[in-house]
C-alpha cells in the first residue's frame, strides 16, 4: 500500500519520497562536517640545548618514517 503524491506534476511514492528525504539529510549533514585531520599536536620539546633539540627531532621523524614502512 503506497500512497502517491503529486509532485512537479508527476506522482511519486511515498517510499521515494522517504528516501530522498533520508539521503538528502545525510548527505546535508556529511557535508556540514568539518574535515578530519590528521595532524597530531604532541607536548612541547623541553631540551636544554640546541643539539638536544635537534637530536629528539630526528629521533622522532626517524620513528614515524619506520612506522610508515612498517605499514606498508
Amino acid at each position: 500500500m503506497v500512497v502517491y503524491y503529486t509532485v512537479a506534476g508527476r506522482q511519486v511514492g511515498s517510499h521515494v519520497l522517504a528516501m530522498a528525504t533520508l539521503g538528502g539529510t545525510f548527505l546535508a549533514t556529511y557535508l556540514a562536517l568539518p574535515a578530519k585531520t590528521d595532524k597530531k599536536q604532541g607536548p612541547p620539546i623541553k631540551a636544554s640545548s640546541k643539539d638536544e633539540e635537534q637530536f629528539i627531532q630526528d629521533f622522532l621523524k626517524n620513528v614515524e618514517a619506520e612506522e610508515k614502512k612498517a605499514k606498508q
